[in-house]
C-alpha cells in the first residue's frame, strides 16, 4: 500500500499516543482500577471503525475454519509453555502452585468461563485486527507489524505493577500476532490467547495479570520489592 509520508508519520504517532500514552496515563491515573470497562469501551470502538473500513476484510474478525489446520502446533507450544511455567512456579513459588483453583475453585471456574468472552476478545480485537488492519502502513505487513502488537500489548500490561507481567505479556503478544498475521482469524488468536490466560491463572501466576495486584506491586516497578 502507497501512503504519503506525511500519513506515515501521523499513524506513527497515533500509535505511540494510543497504546504508549494511553496506558502510562491509565497508569498514572486509574491504576488499581478494573481495566475491564475501558477494554470493552475501546473494542467497541474499534469494532465500529473496522465494520466502516471498506478495505478491512470483515471474515477476520471469526474465520474459526482457521483452527483445524493450526491446532497442533498450538498444543505443542502451549504443552511446552505448560510444563515451563509450572515448573517455574515450584521452583521459586512453591505455594503459589495451582493456588487459585486450589482455594478459590469457584472464581477459578468463573475465569474458565468469563476470561475468554470479556477479556480476550475484546484485547485480540484492539492489539491484532485493529492495529494490523491500522498501522500496516507504518510497520508493513510482517515481522515489523507482529513487533509492533508485541511491544503495544506488552506495554499497556504496566497497569497490573510489575515488570513480568509486561515481558511476559510481550512475548505472549508476539506468539498471538504471528498466529493472526499467519491464519487472519481472530478466533485463532483468541482462543490460543485463551489458553495462556487460563494456564497463567491456573499454574499461580494470576497474581500478576488482576487489577487488584497493582497498588501491591508498586515497589517491583520501583525497584525496592
Amino acid at each position: 500500500m502507497r501512503i504519503r509520508p506525511w500519513r506515515r508519520v501521523y499513524l506513527a504517532a497515533e500509535y505511540a499516543a494510543l497504546f504508549f500514552g494511553g496506558a502510562t496515563a491509565y497508569n498514572a491515573v486509574l491504576r488499581g482500577k478494573p481495566p475491564i470497562p475501558a477494554l470493552l469501551a475501546l473494542a467497541a470502538g474499534v469494532t465500529v471503525y473496522l465494520r466502516r473500513s471498506a478495505d478491512f476484510d470483515r471474515a477476520a474478525l471469526w474465520r474459526a475454519e482457521a483452527l483445524r489446520g493450526q491446532s497442533r502446533s498450538m498444543a505443542a507450544l502451549a504443552g511446552a509453555s505448560a510444563l515451563a511455567l509450572t515448573a517455574g512456579v515450584a521452583v521459586r513459588h512453591r505455594e503459589d502452585l495451582f493456588d487459585l483453583p486450589r482455594r478459590n475453585p469457584g472464581i477459578w471456574l468463573a475465569v474458565l468461563v468469563l476470561y475468554p468472552a470479556l477479556s480476550v476478545y475484546p484485547q485480540e480485537l484492539i492489539f491484532r485486527s485493529f492495529l494490523f488492519h491500522r498501522y500496516a502502513p507504518v510497520f508493513g505487513a510482517g515481522p515489523g507489524l507482529v513487533a509492533a502488537s508485541a511491544a503495544a500489548f506488552g506495554y499497556v500490561h504496566i497497569v497490573f505493577g510489575s515488570w513480568f507481567s509486561v515481558a511476559a505479556s510481550g512475548v505472549g503478544g508476539w506468539i498471538f500476532a504471528t498466529r493472526y498475521l499467519r491464519t487472519q482469524s481472530l478466533f485463532t488468536a483468541s482462543v490460543e490467547h485463551s489458553v495462556y490466560g487460563i494456564l497463567i491463572f491456573t499454574v499461580g501466576l494470576g497474581r500478576y495479570f488482576y487489577h487488584g495486584a497493582a497498588p501491591a506491586a508498586r515497589v517491583q516497578l520501583n525497584g525496592r520489592g
